[in-house]
């Protein structure tokens, strides 16, 4: 109880750094004594692993290089006419150098295969002469012991580190004997092998590796101190001079270091090579104290910081719980306070209480203004409905008087025999009957096609055949709702400003709808009427974003208020003309459930 009693008494920010030293400070130091032991043997062993892998990556990828020399040496060996030019005896050099001009396959393998540095072919005829390719074995040569073992092992190709005379630089080859035409007349084929290729296989390797011969010659290797000296000379121990394969440790160059080996015996020969990697304890052992050294700089430098920053943070925290607790307090008071805002932040719960706090208090002011804002639009959209209502019918004539009248016009017409005036009296009658029926609600969007219909034909009847039209409904559209007179105020556009400007020809007006998907139906009324000049329509796209003028006509700018306020900002009209080719008006409404097919009541 003393100690609560005791820690209850210290000072928060003093309370939480000395939690944090205790509770992390210490086995952390703890974990890091025991990881750094861990550290210097996975990295050796990583180290080693990676060893094995390059030197069978490297293994396999020099096999590749050498088999080439060997398979061309296959070639060699049968081939007649190599035979042939070794084994002729000359009468004059001219013969000779004829001969040479004429056999030119040692050249193109030297040319086709990278793989391959030189090519010669030692046969003891003094007829010939030395072009590099057909030499005779001078003593020394004869002397030499790849020299003597090739003409021992009777077809076996032999690896060795042999020295070319023409530049007198010493390469990996392929020594084989080959037997001529004569009885008895024998021969050495000498392949080098392209150094610069098998270093350029080492120089990507990180360790120390080097492919050396049967003698332990280094005939490649990534560290070009090494190339063409001898593994005695760089201090090696007895394994890595005579060990076939395997890994194991050793001297090299006074240092301890890990070797691993692998043995390359190529098809069909009396030696190999051997592919050795080394790499130094010590530099893996260095580079794992450079990493404890580092961590241990870091880990100090974190310690340190995150007990300033425990302290910062006990000093936040009771101060954000004061301002939390009077802010609490003063809400409290009533409903005149709802509008106060506590600016907390944080990902804390202290922050997360303020962020609900004022996410109620928002969403209650919030709520209160879509309510508003709601009946604000409903009272415009009733307000454009009745507006279009009554700009569409001008006087308060009597509908039961007008119909009758108008009856009695298109029975006395028909009975006159005038069945174009009886047709146009009966157009009109159906669209003023259409047009009284109208309510403040919606219409089925095949209901406001057989309107537009209607007063096309009566147009048609003013116009005749200067004015064409085609309406396409499509499938599954015609049940969408959507605001009376939408439509009708855009074909009378189209007639307006399209066939009243057109000079000559008639004029298409074409009413199409599309299904786009299960949300959207896409509406266009396009014509090919005398168009909208450019400056024209600029101010036209400007007073649609402008709000519109009370008492104004019926048109564009109407239809595109009322689709913006019943369907949204993105449903509003889309206008695109050019002067002498039409107008295209497009837009698009949320899609109904149910098709239907467009009346034809006219």
């Amino acid at each position: 109880m003393m100690f609560v009693r005791m820690l209850n008494d210290i000072k928060l920010r003093k309370k939480l750094s000395l939690i944090f030293i205790t509770v992390a400070v210490v086995p952390l130091l703890a974990s890091g004594i025991y990881l750094t032991g861990k550290l210097r043997e996975v990295m050796i062993m990583d180290a080693f692993e990676q060893a094995v892998d390059n030197v069978d990556r490297v293994r396999k990828r020099t096999e590749e290089v050498i088999k080439v020399p060997l398979d061309i040496s296959y070639q060699l060996s049968n081939d007649s006419r190599m035979k042939s030019v070794a084994s002729r005896r000359y009468g004059s050099y001219i013969e000779v150098i004829q001969t040479y001009r004429q056999y030119t396959d040692i050249r193109d393998y030297v040319r086709l295969y990278k793989e391959v540095k030189a090519i010669r072919l030692y046969t003891d005829n003094p007829t010939m002469l030395n072009n590099w390719e057909f030499m005779p074995p001078d003593a020394k040569t004869e002397q030499e012991e790849w020299y003597k073992t090739a003409l021992s092992k009777k077809g076996l190709a032999g690896w060795g580190f042999i020295q070319d005379e023409r530049d007198q630089t010493y390469y990996l080859s392929l020594a084989r004997k080959i037997s001529l035409d004569e009885p008895g007349q024998e021969s050495v084929l000498v392949i080098n092998v392209n150094t610069s290729l098998l270093n350029s296989i080492l120089s990507q390797e990180s360790f120390t590796t080097m492919i050396v011969d049967d003698q332990n010659n280094i005939v490649a290797a990534n560290r070009p101190n090494m190339y063409g000296r001898n593994l005695a000379e760089v201090h090696a121990g007895d394994n890595i001079l005579t060990q076939q394969a395997g890994s194991f440790d050793a001297v090299m160059d006074g240092e301890p270091s890990k070797v691993v080996i692998s043995s390359l015996v190529p098809e069909s020969s009396w030696n190999g090579l051997r592919v050795i990697s080394v790499f130094s304890v010590s530099d893996i052992a260095r580079d794992a104290n450079k990493v404890i050294r580092l961590a241990i700089m870091v880990l100090g430098g974190c310690l340190i910081i995150a007990v300033l920053l425990v302290s910062a943070s006990a000093s936040l925290i009771t101060s954000r719980l004061l301002r939390l607790s009077k802010q609490m307090s003063r809400v409290g008071t009533g409903p005149g306070s709802w509008d106060a805002y506590l600016d907390l932040d944080g990902k804390d719960e202290i922050g997360q209480l303020s962020r609900q706090f004022n996410s109620l208090v928002q969403r209650i002011s919030q709520l209160m203004l879509e309510v508003e804002e709601s009946n604000q639009q409903k009272r415009l959209v009733e307000s454009r409905q009745n507006e279009i209502k009554f700009k569409m019918l001008a006087s308060q004539i009597n509908p039961h008087f007008l119909f009758n009248t108008l009856e009695s016009i298109r029975m006395e017409a028909h009975i006159r025999g005038e069945e174009d005036l009886a047709q146009a009296v009966w157009q009109l009658s159906s669209l003023l009957r259409s047009s009284l029926e109208v309510g403040s609600g919606k219409i089925r969007l095949s209901e406001e096609l057989a309107m537009v219909q209607c007063y096309l034909e009566l147009q048609k009847f003013r116009y005749e055949d200067r004015l064409l039209y085609d309406i396409a409904l499509a499938p599954g559209t015609g049940e969408i709702e959507i605001p009376p007179l939408i439509l009708q105020p855009l074909v009378e556009n189209s007639i307006f400003h399209g066939l009243d400007g057109k000079e000559e020809g008639p004029m298409l007006i074409t009413i199409r709808t599309e299904a786009r998907g299960d949300d959207e139906v896409f509406v266009e009324i396009e014509d090919d009427g005398a168009g909208i000049p450019q400056q024209k329509m600029e101010d036209l796209q400007n007073k649609l974003k402008e709000p519109e003028e009370s008492g104004g006509r019926i048109g564009l700018r109407n239809v595109h208020d009322r689709l913006r306020l019943t369907y949204g900002n993105d449903s509003g009209l889309s206008i695109k003309s050019k002067e002498g080719e039409g107008t295209r008006i497009t837009f698009s409404i949320p899609r109904g459930n149910d098709s239907n097919v467009l009346s034809t009541d006219c």
